[in-house]
């Protein structure tokens, strides 16, 4: 079976509040990202403590820490950022989430992807060693303007990184608005490494993000394949389905419920 997942700061940024919309949508997990406004890696001990306790007393487990680790450029202090990715392998395990989402570095505006890769397997790779002496998963995601953006360059990651603490998550959004066919030109390359989705589509046309289903992301087609490959791991709803003042909140509670209700219909079709 699947397992429901989403980024609950979307809803807002009270812990309070993401907790009965996720309840009350049918969601068991949480990969946080965000609590009070806050990005989770400077959050502090006692934060996580507390919103892990809040959790539990309401059921709501937790499917990953929604870092932004990689989300970094290749001229920054590493070693500063390997700081963060010891603070986030610690908040994993506080939280028992088994995942740590993270990307693969900003490409500068003057080189091109090919001119940095050496360093980018090499700076992931080192993460990768970190994660290696612990139960937690690097979970690289596809985004805009890091080296892993499109379906040929996150493979090449995950050939060139084999580990067990080393995985895949699949967003379609992301690669319909970097051109890709998620399809084709993505889920064909690096179906094998991917361990779970983010639930976020859009449309080719212009980009815009738009409930499960209603875009080009091919959604219910590459879940119609995971499923019958045996998939039984989380579908973390991404919605950003408005642009709220918060940073992190980009949908309410209203259009929460439309983006579960999108994703609930597609599911209906495929499993």
């Amino acid at each position: 079976m699947y397992k429901l997942s989403a980024f609950a700061d979307e809803i807002g940024s009270d812990v309070g509040e993401q907790i009965k919309v996720l309840k009350d949508n049918g969601v068991s997990s949480i990969e946080l990202r965000s609590a009070e406004g806050t990005g989770v890696l400077k959050l502090t001990r006692e934060q996580i403590k507390e919103i892990k306790k809040q959790a539990d007393d309401n059921g709501i487990g937790f499917s990953a820490v929604g870092s932004p680790l990689g989300k970094y450029p290749l001229d920054g202090d590493f070693q500063a950022h390997l700081d963060d990715l010891e603070r986030a392998l610690e908040y994993a395990s506080l939280l028992e989430a088994p995942y740590i989402r993270m990307f693969s570095f900003f490409i500068p505006e003057d080189k091109s992807p090919e001119e940095c890769r050496t360093q980018v397997v090499d700076w992931l790779g080192r993460m990768v060693e970190k994660a290696e002496n612990t139960e937690i998963v690097l979970a690289h995601e596809n985004e805009k303007h890091i080296y892993g953006d499109t379906g040929e360059r996150c493979k090449d990651l995950y050939q060139s990184i084999r580990s067990p603490s080393f995985t895949g998550i699949f967003d379609f959004a992301n690669y319909v608005q970097c051109g890709e066919d998620p399809y084709n030109d993505c889920w064909q390359l690096v179906k094998n490494d991917i361990t779970y989705f983010h639930i976020k589509d859009a449309r080719s046309a212009d980009g815009t993000v738009v409930p499960a289903g209603r875009g080009d992301g091919k959604i219910e087609e590459i879940l119609g394949e995971a499923f019958e490959s045996g998939f039984d791991n989380f579908l973390t709803l991404e919605p950003h389905l408005s642009v709220a003042e918060s940073n992190y909140g980009k949908t309410t509670p209203d259009l929460f419920a439309t983006a579960v209700n999108a994703l609930n219909d597609v599911l209906k079709r495929v499993h």
